[in-house]
């Protein structure tokens, strides 16, 4: 199963009520959190993410909104005792933003890992995920993401009873690795499992215009999280010069792309109740969500 937090929603900058826009991604134990604006560490914990799990920090774009909480977020994870490495990928030029944040954010206890996605690379795999991005239409480079989440063939613990196959070794089977029993017979994988099950897929795409490619980089994704700087429908004009979208903007790539869930994200601070343009947008999309900080979901059985 895969776990899905939006710990803020806001644009621009964090409120008293929404924190900044960010995603965070939970598969097999490992978890995976889409931009990092200012206090992201304090939304992290406040929707119940557990932050020992974090792997790996994807950047959307290098406004404030975005990243500026990198410090805080990275000596947090110092405090809470992380040891292993944490991978940072973003668009290019990540690797010198990274380094001036962390003037002030000197001598973890972990290594950094940073991962430029330019022109060359635009995709790469982690933790049993594809990750494929695209440039978006901001004003700045900017990448919207698309998580392939490859799971686990099913496990029939009938089919593992009838071998004979203690309980100790049901989970290396799981894994994909063979076992020999106390009676020298082994048990190989295929002979417990039911077939593969279909990947899950997460899209992320935020700050940007609604650009066509947008709805084939999205195509038939389980959950679509986009921006929705407005919900009025008369700010579209102006949000497209700014290189942002309104609800109408996204719920029409949702309806093209044929995603199964909509959640919209990155509010405007002048918009205090997105929800009241929710049906309009449903009237797009039906399958829309007003994202709000703390909302959370589980993909897959």
């Amino acid at each position: 199963m895969v776990e899905v937090y939006l710990p803020g929603t806001g644009g621009m900058l964090p409120l008293e009520n929404r924190w900044t826009a960010s995603c965070w991604v939970e598969f097999q134990s490992t978890a995976i959190l889409i931009d990092c604006g200012e206090g992201t560490q304090i939304a992290l914990k406040k929707a119940g993410c557990k932050l020992s799990r974090l792997e790996l920090l994807l950047i959307t774009h290098f406004h404030a909104d975005h990243i500026a909480g990198l410090p805080g977020l990275l000596l947090t994870l110092g405090n809470y005792g992380k040891k292993t490495p944490l991978t940072i990928a973003g668009p290019a030029g990540l690797g010198q933003v990274v380094a001036s944040l962390m003037t002030i954010a000197p001598n973890l206890p972990y290594p950094i890992v940073l991962k430029e996605l330019d022109g060359e690379t635009r995709d790469f795999d982690l933790f049993s995920i594809h990750f494929d991005s695209m440039h978006l239409q901001h004003g700045i480079p900017c990448l919207g993401y698309r998580l392939t989440l490859k799971r686990k063939p099913i496990f029939n613990p009938d089919k593992a009873k009838a071998l004979g196959v203690p309980l100790h070794y049901y989970k290396t089977l799981h894994a994909g690795q063979p076992v020999v029993l106390d009676n020298g017979n082994q048990i190989l994988p295929y002979m417990v499992l039911d077939g593969e099950r279909r990947p899950i897929s997460i899209c992320y795409c935020t700050d940007t215009q609604p650009i066509e490619e947008i709805s084939s980089f999205a195509h038939g994704a389980d959950l679509f999280v986009c921006e929705g700087m407005y919900g009025d429908e008369a700010m579209s004009e102006k949000m497209q010069e700014k290189g942002h979208m309104v609800f109408s903007d996204s719920a029409r790539l949702a309806q093209r792309a044929e995603v199964k869930q909509l959640w919209l994200t990155h509010f405007s601070p002048a918009m205090k109740e997105p929800e009241q343009y929710l049906d309009a947008a449903m009237s797009i999309f039906e399958h829309t969500t007003v994202g709000y900080d703390g909302i959370r979901t589980t993909l897959g059985p």
